[in-house]
């Protein structure tokens, strides 16, 4: 007799109903609906809900159902696009100033599954639809960053080598049109083997040249064409992690952000038709800057007269509503932070700062001698407007640099602080775009794509259309084949491809075309396994095996080679999961996955069957197979 150990069906049958449960949802679909959320992100009430869709209804706008999701906003779903549409441009007109909307989809799975939290698997852009947006990364300005690094460094290192410096400038070399290098200019006599020997740190890798001016020497300290290209390369690399990760913050599944080009950044958003919070949150610079405020100069006679003292910055746009003078010397930067959450102080709402090492210790150094004294935050923000000059559209970039935030410094702090004088919706903006990250140069929206459903139907139509014709083919040969046991092997892979729909939808995996094509793939690996086991069953039975100790032989001395076979497979499959992207990683996601339950279903689903079937049976005359 066989025997196969009672917590094994237990372990099966558990495995598969929780698939079952988890897959249910793809079976209903998804349907197109809009979403509307407070600016402020404030959650939206019942009430609130009532209202807006009274007002719909009001319209004449057909939808289906409306509730408040677990975040907190409102989606109303749809019949068609075209109702979706016209309930968005209705919406926007009346409600524009207090709700941000969004063409999106949801699960057309009954409200017991959402309750649950269960959810189809998320569809790609080439199946779904959504937002192609194509960014420019500004290189340029990330190389004079750098050089602006490079001369508050000189101008400490001098300082504290107590070497006098008349100013330090920006300068081009070898005939680029390009600034890549700072001119250090110095008085007459001054000591320029001193003053190179304390530049060897701060001006580490670059090529520094003596050179003399009327007015007296000149240190030339220029980057190589090398260093330029690595400084370009380090932005564009550093916007793409960037990115991704405001876009993770968001809530976004399964975006591709991918380098286009020498200086370009793709970003596909499945299922997003018009998220002006994410194109909102993902072009933002949020750059902060902490600088001390000149109390010796008077700010309101300096923005009066337009002069501004030597070393001082004046500020007009405040959250206070004066002017403000302060030092050009920068403490700390958003870039050296390490985390930043919301929290609440007793001047309100508070973004809690934590800042690296380094400008930990500058903070503690400026802090401990300069208690009493003020201390100002500056939120810089870059985006690009168009303008009509001369009959030509010609795009420039505007800067804007706003004081949020002007406190005393009342006592001495470090790596930890917080920033108030916010409102809750600007402190939680903020702290997403602080925590992942501030970007290292301005990006710009070249391209902005709306890919609509239509497309994607059809391939989602053609694509399960080559999954059933697929299996249908591979199910009756199997049936014919191998008679009894090819019925097995067929249950065993619709058991499969429920429990890859599971997966899929646990993970939030997004299904891609080529995604569909890693499902017909596992579904061949599957059947592989069982050809495997079945002629090795069959073998035994041509040396004279009794069938119970074929199938006892059959599942035992496969397990080898099936095991070899999709090991190796299931290694590339995680290689191109790591370092795959878009498509290529779609494809070897539901291919790792697939070799996973194939080898389940096939090594443990089919023998539990089998032995169900013969185990109990104290004699079998032969097998259908």
């Amino acid at each position: 007799m066989l025997e196969y150990a009672r917590w094994k069906y237990i372990l099966i049958a558990a495995v598969l109903l929780v698939a079952l449960l988890f897959a249910l949802p793809n079976v209903f679909g998804s349907a197109p609906a809009l979403q509307l959320a407070h600016r402020d992100h404030s959650p939206v009430t019942a009430a609130e809900a009532a209202s807006i869709t009274g007002y719909l209804r009001q319209q004449k706008v057909p939808f289906q159902k409306a509730y408040v999701d677990g975040s907190g906003r409102l989606m109303v779903q749809f019949a068609n696009v075209s109702d979706q549409f016209r309930g968005s441009d209705i919406a926007d007109a009346k409600y524009q100033r207090t709700y941000i909307s969004a063409l999106s989809f949801v699960p057309k799975a009954p409200a017991f599954f959402r309750a649950l939290g269960l959810k189809p698997m998320p569809l790609g852009l080439d199946l779904r639809g959504g937002l192609d947006l194509l960014y420019q990364v500004d290189v340029n300005s990330a190389v004079a960053q750098m050089l602006q690094n490079y001369s508050q460094d000189s101008a400490r290192a001098l300082a504290a080598a107590k070497i006098p410096v008349r100013n330090i400038t920006f300068a081009a070399t070898g005939g680029s049109v390009l600034q890549n290098a700072i001119r250090i200019a110095f008085p007459p006599g001054a000591d320029l083997a001193a003053a190179q020997q304390a530049l060897i740190t701060p001006l580490q890798g670059l090529s520094i040249t003596q050179d003399s001016s009327p007015a007296g020497p000149e240190l030339l300290a220029a980057m190589t064409p090398a260093e330029v290209k690595q400084r370009e390369d380090y932005a564009i690399e550093q916007s793409v992690t960037i990115l991704r990760n405001r876009v993770n913050q968001l809530g976004v599944s399964e975006p591709s952000v991918t380098r286009q080009g020498l200086d370009r950044i793709d970003v596909q958003l499945p299922g997003i038709q018009n998220a002006a919070e994410v194109k909102n949150l993902l072009g933002q610079i949020a750059q902060l800057e902490f600088r001390l405020q000149d109390e010796t100069a008077n700010a309101i006679q300096a923005a009066q007269s337009g002069n501004v003292p030597l070393g001082d910055k004046l500020y007009t746009n405040t959250a206070m509503g004066v002017p403000l003078l302060l030092k050009r010397e920068v403490i700390a930067t958003g870039d050296q932070l390490t985390n930043a959450t919301v929290g609440q102080s007793q001047q309100g709402p508070a973004v809690d700062v934590v800042l690296n090492s380094k400008a930990g210790d500058n903070m503690l150094r400026t802090t401990r001698q300069n208690v009493g004294k003020h201390m100002a935050v500056v939120l810089i923000e870059k985006h690009q407007e168009t303008s009509t000059v001369d009959g030509k559209k010609v795009t420039h970039e505007v800067t804007s640099e706003r004081v949020i935030n002007d406190a005393t410094i009342q006592g001495v702090f470090g790596d930890r602080f917080e920033i108030t004088g916010l409102s809750m919706g600007e402190a939680r903006d903020l702290a997403i775009l602080l925590r992942s990250g501030s970007l290292p140069t301005s990006i710009f929206l070249q391209n902005e794509q709306v890919i609509g459903p239509s497309l994607g139907q059809e391939n989602i139509r053609m694509g399960i259309a080559a999954l059933v014709i697929g299996m249908a083919g591979v199910l009756i040969f199997m049936a014919i084949y191998y008679k009894v046991f090819g019925l097995v092997a067929d249950l065993v892979l619709i058991a499969n491809v429920i429990l890859l729909a599971a997966l899929l939808s646990m993970m939030g995996a997004s299904l891609s075309l080529p995604g569909i094509a890693g499902i017909i793939l596992t579904v061949g690996i599957a059947v592989d396994a069982n050809v495997l086991i079945y002629e090795r069953i069959r073998e035994e039975i041509r040396k004279g095996v009794t069938p119970q100790a074929a199938i006892r032989a059959g599942f035992e001395k496969a397990f080898s080679a099936i095991a070899d076979s999709n090991i190796t497979t299931l290694i590339a499959g995680l290689v191109l999961w790591v370092f795959g992207t878009g498509a290529i990683r779609g494809f070897a996601v539901v291919l790792t996955l697939g070799i996973a339950t194939s080898m389940f279903t096939s090594l443990m689903g089919s023998r539990a069957l089998v032995t169900l079937m013969y185990g109990r049976k104290r004699k079998v005359a032969r097998l259908p197979i």
